[in-house]
């Protein structure tokens, strides 16, 4: 037998506080699990629940106790009964204390929160301390509650710097919600784009799309700073990084256009599927000037000269800065007005694009432009409604290949009926060019190649909008296993089988339960995000760092709740004025 096998643990003996030892004692036990025996005379604790060390500490520090108050007596009840009294006392004043301090504290938490959401400054939470005290000055009458709520809105933590930190605290917890969730996720769709914020520091933003159980979420991952180039290479190893620091897979799907996303050999897109060779891409058709490039350098050329004209009269007019919300449209709607400031305009600049505008052939083709890209941003827009299953993406982006039939025919026949812009604008004069014509097969080509990944079979697709058809099991094993080349057919038949053969899951929320995950149509998603970093980092607000940055675009973007309650309760934010 080991000595290990004979020693005693104190854990294992269930020791438990005698309540005899605060008459024979003076000992009271406070609360809290871990609490131990208190001496009501110093305030000293025992370290061990045992009736010889509280005997002991007693006898050898008041051992004049029982001389002044003898055992028994009336005197030592009655001191007995006021030394508790008091120690009660001071325990609910400090719980007072506390308490205030926590709702002092979950108050500010949740300011930060909401400012932070409405993409505020962090000084303008002194402000909305100020607000509040203005509104209870001049709405309460009673002075006692006026008094009172006046000195609880004051202990509120709310000044930038408290902000900050509050922010900060905010954010780890959404994001470590997010991280569990996706953690637990089957897979998961991301959408990658970059751009640059207001003092030029390339941000790559990454949005993810995933599957919870119950409905589909979106939610921004990260929004990473990049140094010098954005290579391929750079770009994944910074991505790499993210994954591996926050312990998530990188069998994801990606999406997006950016040329050094998009290569075949040394892009991101060809790096990341290397590592996860099931993972499929899509590139976006959400950037207008990146596809003029591609398909025609002609058209490249005029979108140019639209932009520099653009460019030249936000940089000269505050007005129209603010009314250039959508580049191309904006340009044909304001044909007239941009003529006359280019007319009044004194610099050598204005004479040449004044040319230009007043050119109908490149009014045309700019017309032409506004056209077939408000159709293109309309696909992308329904492709990326948050609520959509994956066989609605074939579908509607086959549907898209057939308008741009149409579109050649609609031109062809001159109606222009799909063109109303370059219906008003066009002359008698002026003819449909076959550039115009040749733009959008080329475009239909590029379409289909970016789409060709993505074609379902129908029977997969019939089995997506409803798993409960009359469809035979192995043909649909069989289809499965050309989507998904890694997926077990034996355990998928059976599956399928015990799902048909549920009613409960046949009256379920309907087939949107048991859809595979959906995937990003564009880097639209991305693009939205990047107008709220702006909006964050604007010209008053330079001075942000990358992390506040990341931590101000999560809370203004996410649609998870801090769990506030916890934050204040677990000390997760330590209490400050």
């Amino acid at each position: 037998m080991t000595f290990s096998t004979l020693k005693r643990k104190i854990e294992e003996e269930n020791r438990r506080f005698n309540p005899s030892w605060t008459d024979k004692y003076l000992f009271i036990l406070p609360p809290g699990p871990n609490a131990k025996p208190k001496c009501l005379l110093c305030n000293e604790c025992v370290a061990v629940l045992k009736d010889y060390n509280v005997w002991r500490h007693h006898t050898e520090k008041h051992a004049t106790f029982r001389t002044n108050f003898p055992e028994g007596s009336h005197e030592m009840a009655a001191k007995i009964q006021s030394l508790t009294a008091s120690y009660n006392r001071s325990c609910t004043t400090m719980k007072q204390t506390c308490t205030a301090q926590e709702r002092a504290t979950a108050a500010s938490l949740r300011v930060s929160w909401i400012l932070a959401k409405k993409n505020r400054p962090f000084t303008e939470s002194e402000t909305v301390k100020d607000c509040m005290l203005a509104v209870v000055d001049k709405v309460l009458t009673d002075d006692k509650v006026k008094k009172s709520v006046t000195s609880a809105i004051k202990q509120v933590p709310l000044s930038d710097t408290s902000n900050i930190r509050r922010v900060d605290i905010l954010v780890t917890d959404v994001f470590e919600t997010l991280l569990k969730e996706l953690r637990k996720a089957d897979n998961m769709a991301v959408a990658v784009d970059e751009s640059t914020d207001r003092t030029d520091t390339a941000q790559l933003c990454m949005y993810v799309r995933f599957f919870d159980g119950n409905v589909f979420k979106e939610e921004l991952l990260g929004l990473l700073p990049l140094d010098g180039q954005t290579t391929g290479e750079i770009l994944f190893e910074k991505i790499s990084s993210f994954f591996d620091d926050n312990d998530l897979d990188m069998k994801l799907v990606i999406t997006d256009g950016d040329p050094s996303m998009a290569g075949k050999v040394s892009g991101l897109a060809a790096r990341w599927s290397a590592v996860a060779p099931q993972m499929t891409t899509l590139h976006c058709i959400v950037h207008q000037t990146v596809l003029c490039a591609k398909l025609s350098d002609y058209f490249e050329k005029t979108m140019d000269n639209v932009m520099a004209i653009i460019n030249f009269i936000r940089s000269t007019s505050s007005l129209q800065h603010r009314i250039f919300h959508k580049a191309l449209e904006r340009f044909c709607d304001l044909k007239e007005e941009i003529t006359a400031f280019l007319l009044r305009s004194k610099l050598k600049r204005a004479e040449t694009y004044l040319t230009q505008i007043l050119d109908d052939n490149f009014m045309a083709d700019v017309c032409f432009l506004c056209d077939i890209f408000r159709h293109l941003n309309h696909t992308c827009q329904v492709l990326d409604l948050k609520i959509r299953e994956i066989f609605w993406r074939p579908l509607r982006m086959g549907a898209f290949q057939v308008n741009l039939d149409i579109f050649t025919t609609d031109l062809g026949t001159g109606r222009m009926l799909h063109f109303p812009t370059l219906r008003k604008c066009i002359s008698s004069t002026l003819q449909i060019t076959d550039v115009m014509t040749g733009f959008i097969a080329r475009l239909k080509e590029n379409f289909t190649s970016r789409l060709d990944r993505l074609v379902l079979p129908t029977d997969v697709m019939s089995f997506a909008k409803n798993p409960f058809t009359a469809a035979t099991h192995q043909d649909l094993s069989t289809k499965a296993k050309q989507v998904v080349p890694s997926i077990d057919e034996g355990k998928f038949i059976l599956e399928l089988v015990d799902m048909q053969s549920s009613q409960a899951m046949a009256h379920s929320n309907g087939p949107a339960r048991f859809c595979p995950l959906a995937q990003y149509g564009s880097s639209y998603t991305c693009e939205s995000s990047f107008s709220h970093m702006n909006m964050i980092k604007n010209s008053s607000r330079c001075s942000l760092t990358d992390s506040t940055l990341n931590h101000c675009l999560r809370i203004a973007l996410t649609s998870f709740e801090p769990n506030i309650h916890a934050l204040v309760q677990n000390k997760r934010c330590h209490f400050s004025y």
